[in-house]
């Protein structure tokens, strides 16, 4: 049997823990005031920005979940910060600005930089203020955006399609293209979470069954790459279900019926998946842009196309 005094002394060992605890937690409260900004570092960020920043600049967080900087960074400027934006090519934003704070717990500098700096060069010196950092960078992995489908939404032509080539009209009411039947089948810009990052996007819920729901577009520019970016959004994508169906999101050429892009999203296949394609140089063409789904259930899809210059570079 085990000897009584070790018995005995175990409450002690267990209220030195909880007391061992409690001061960590007191330390690091009593330490807490001083890692974050002040208002007067919050202005000065936001004096700056709204100074120097220009038109196409783009803000990343560093840590991701310093949210708290939403609410003072210039409303023109986009903000971007989620699990792994650091790894985002961010292509829209010529600049970008990295608004840190790294004395936070668990904030990995170096991490950063590794995920963050290839393609990326510093514009001028890092400021501090406060606890706040504040860096300009060019950003070597931008692509001037000619042409975006969710941009020119309220132009297109949206329909249900039906393998025979039969089509039924979705009538544009000045905010959406809404379908005949079920509520959801409609095509709008909307904002949607593809595995945890934000995106503005064209909503296109698969339809199911044979039929496609397409969003035609005239004056696609060609000898440009065009690009395909789509995702299923939230939870739905996680499931691997055997009643559920591959989502397949494409794009074809109106005139010739090629297929131009295909990306099939099986159940299970979580983050925004891409496909990209060089067209050859000529007239502007027209597009339809489709989604499909054989069982139609949890298959709901946030979707964009794009025409896009090859990449910058970083100068010298």
């Amino acid at each position: 049997m085990p000897s009584p005094r070790p018995l005995r002394a175990l409450p002690l060992v267990e209220l030195g823990g909880l007391l061992l605890v409690a001061l960590l937690c007191l330390a690091f409260q009593l330490r807490l005031p001083g890692r974050l900004p002040s208002d007067a570092d919050t202005r000065a960020v936001a004096e700056v920005l709204a100074r120097d920043a220009r038109p196409g600049d783009g803000v990343l967080l560093f840590p991701w979940w310093t949210e708290r900087a939403r609410l003072f960074v210039p409303p023109t400027l986009p903000v971007h910060g989620w699990l792994d934006s650091d790894r985002a090519d961010l292509s829209e934003h010529p600049r970008l600005w990295v608004l840190g704070q790294p004395e936070l717990p668990r904030s990995d500098a170096k991490a950063f930089d590794a995920a963050f700096l290839p393609g990326r060069k510093a514009l001028g010196p890092e400021t501090r203020h406060g606890p706040l950092s504040l860096r300009l960078y060019e950003n070597g992995r931008h692509r001037p955006r000619r042409w975006v489908a969710s941009e020119a939404m309220s132009q297109a032509r949206v329909y249900l399609e039906q393998p025979q080539g039969n089509r039924i009209d979705c009538p544009f009411d000045g905010r959406v293209h809404r379908c005949p039947g079920p509520a959801h089948l409609y095509v709008a810009p909307e904002w949607h979470e593809v595995l945890y990052e934000p995106r503005h996007c064209l909503w296109m819920h698969a339809p199911g069954g044979p039929q496609r729901l397409v969003a035609e577009f005239d004056g696609v520019p060609a000898g440009l790459g065009l690009r395909l970016e789509g995702g299923i959004i939230f939870e739905f994508a996680h499931p691997k279900d055997p009643r559920l169906s591959t989502a397949h999101l494409g794009v074809d050429d109106a005139a010739s019926g090629e297929r131009l892009l295909d990306v099939p999203i099986p159940p299970g296949r979580e983050g925004v998946q891409k496909a990209e394609v060089v067209l050859p140089p000529g007239p502007p063409r027209t597009v339809k842009v489709f989604v499909q789904a054989d069982n139609a259930e949890s298959r709901q899809v946030c979707l964009d196309v794009m025409a896009l210059e090859p990449a910058v570079g970083v100068r010298p």
